[in-house]
């Protein structure tokens, strides 16, 4: 068939016609092993325990940001025709920057200690399939594109901005794909005005025409938003935590202890030698079976752990950043005296966990607005975006259930000021 079409919930019909080159090498990539492997690992990892429809894939977010990079690359086509020569480049990137993402997404690199950027260079210059695709459209397009991935190095700035900037392709596909798969109906973006309002800057960098500025600073809202209700959820920082604790405990239980088949072996106990093979054959149906298989054969430890996660028997998280470290630690000390009472391992149910709200980054790659006369940042036409660049943080307490009423009893007593504005 000369012609695919991707049927996607938001974009609607994504359309490839093998007839275009660059669109002929993204059909051969969307067909590749490594990238059908996308369709076997949760865009936002364990948030389907507490938002019950996060079910989306990296495959379709994947997709998505292919096609918003194309529509954002063919609107940029009309101000410089000379960045023809650059669309395999992009359309390769903005597909295949997610291709080295592991189990649970971002939640699996927190577990296993591995950053999904390098191993998408590595898929890209070691797998026979998609460096051929990449190369066959172009030599030299394999190893651009990992450098990109990987660096940030790119022949054209314009390209690096759509892949990875404060206002990329990848941002507004995850916003708006999130956001729907969530019910939390924060990422309504225009993005006709958005890609609208995209423009060349006398540097030849991205730049934003004031008719979209609004727009723009809708979604730089969302984004605050929707890190504030999905990403640092309560449920998700507790999920997180819980299955860092888990992998952290199969570790140290140690071969000897803990089933294991030969791919994860590999990922739990040899991760600086871990093979392309091995890497490329974990995902969220492996991960969980292995979860499966502690629940009811691990030693008590990492059984009780993975009960917790399966049967989404949840800790509750506390947010205690209102006290300074000190208490935040003597808090924590309580906290183990009461799950040790209720009968819980503290060390495998209490925690502290420090989430970090970065917003925006006017120094790294800020956006700037551009009229045709007078260039300026961003942040300084809007004292909405300024605000947005303040940073915040949150740090949670995690504890048993059983706990709850005693621990609040105790912050009255001990911090009564504080503990009034806490939040469970």
């Amino acid at each position: 068939m000369s012609q695919r079409t991707y049927h996607d919930p938001l974009h609607r019909g994504i359309g490839l016609d093998r007839n275009a080159p660059a669109e002929a090498m993204v059909m051969e990539l969307v067909d590749t092993a490594p990238f059908q492997r996308l369709r076997r690992i949760r865009q936002l990892g364990p948030a389907f325990l507490t938002f019950h429809s996060a079910e989306s894939s990296r495959f379709t977010h994947s997709l998505g940001v292919f096609h918003l990079a194309r529509r954002a690359f063919n609107r940029m086509l009309t101000l410089d025709p000379a960045l023809e020569q650059h669309r395999g480049l992009l359309y390769a990137a903005a597909l295949l920057h997610d291709i080295g993402h592991g189990p649970m997404s971002h939640t699996g690199e927190e577990m296993f200690g591995l950053h999904h950027e390098a191993w998408s260079a590595r898929v890209i210059r070691e797998h026979p399939a998609i460096r051929a695709s990449l190369d066959n459209h172009e030599e030299g397009t394999a190893e651009a594109v990992a450098d990109l991935l990987e660096r940030g190095t790119t022949p054209h700035p314009l390209i690096k901005r759509l892949v990875s900037s404060q206002l990329d392709c990848d941002r507004l596909d995850y916003l708006l794909r999130d956001s729907y798969s969530t019910g939390t109906r924060y990422g309504q973006l225009d993005l006709d005005r958005i890609i609208g309002a995209l423009t060349l800057a006398p540097d030849g960098d991205l730049a934003i025409h004031p008719k979209g500025l609004m727009a723009v600073e809708h979604y730089l809202v969302v984004r605050n938003l929707m890190y504030r209700s999905v990403y640092n959820h309560r449920l998700n920082v507790v999920c997180n935590w819980l299955l860092e604790r888990l992998i952290r405990t199969a570790r140290d239980l140690g071969p000897k202890q803990v089933w294991a088949d030969e791919v994860m072996a590999s990922w739990l106990w040899n991760p600086e030698s871990l093979r392309l093979d091995s890497f490329l054959a974990n995902d969220d149906l492996r991960t969980g079976y292995h979860l499966q298989r502690w629940q009811s054969e691990a030693p008590k430890p990492l059984a009780a752990l993975s009960e917790r996660f399966l049967d989404r028997k949840l800790l509750k998280a506390t947010a205690v950043d209102q006290l300074s470290r000190a208490d935040q630690l003597r808090l924590l000390a309580t906290a183990n005296q009461l799950a040790e009472r209720e009968g819980h391992d503290p060390t495998l149910s209490c925690g502290l966990r420090h989430q970090q709200l970065r917003g925006y980054h006017p120094y790294r790659g800020g956006l700037r607005l551009w009229d045709g006369r007078q260039l300026q940042a961003l942040e300084k036409a809007s004292p909405l975006v300024a605000s947005l660049a303040t940073p915040a943080a949150t740090t949670w307490l995690i504890h048993p259930r059983e706990i709850s009423d005693r621990l609040r009893a105790e912050m009255d007593l001990e911090w009564p000021a504080n503990s009034s504005g806490s939040r469970e």
